[in-house]
């Protein structure tokens, strides 16, 4: 498959649309996941993932196969939604100076009846700077220094906004699912 897709990437270099094309058929769903994770809205979704896939044909030149090609236009995607949010007013207060109640992660439990797909869904229904720090980190596997930088705040606020976003999980699960154990 990465074979084929780098030939597909030697094609599109030289601007053949109909390997574009193809680049596209191949990622687009999943990239529009992508974008729905972070922005909660499937017409916003749409319009950052054709934005991503924009910028990834005009900058195909700087595409090393160092890594691979879905990996490198995932992160140009989840740039573009970050860039949406920030457009959309993201609120990222210092949350230095404020109280905190810290989630252990030895009490990081779920009964084992309730499924990933009901994680996520509660995960959607946060706020949205610690849906976004919780995604980035337990989805996609991004570390605290990395998402400061994607969000552009401290490697300290990342870390409080992930312990306050894993409270909330936990309590609005167990909300939901009451006779579960957290």
């Amino acid at each position: 498959m990465q074979n084929k897709v780098n030939q597909l990437i030697k094609k599109c270099k030289r601007g053949n649309q109909v390997a574009q094309m193809q680049i596209y058929d191949s990622y687009c769903n999943a990239m529009y996941n992508v974008a729905l994770r972070y922005l909660k809205n499937e017409e916003d979704a749409k319009d950052v993932m054709q934005e991503g896939f924009l910028k990834a044909f005009l900058n195909i030149e700087y595409y090393e196969e160092t890594a691979t090609f879905g990996s490198w236009l995932k992160r140009i995607i989840i740039n573009k939604c970050i860039d949406m949010i920030r457009k959309h007013q993201f609120d990222t207060k210092s949350l230095e100076n404020e109280n905190l109640h810290i989630v252990d992660d030895n009490d990081w439990q779920f009964e084992s009846s309730i499924t990933k797909e009901q994680i996520v869904k509660t995960i959607k229904q946060l706020p949205e700077k610690y849906r976004l720090v919780i995604t980035l980190y337990l989805i996609e596997g991004y570390d605290h220094e990395e998402i400061s930088q994607i969000l552009d705040i401290a490697i300290k606020t990342s870390r409080t906004q992930l312990r306050r976003a894993k409270l909330q999980l936990q309590e609005q699960l167990k909300t939901q699912y009451n006779e579960a154990r957290y």
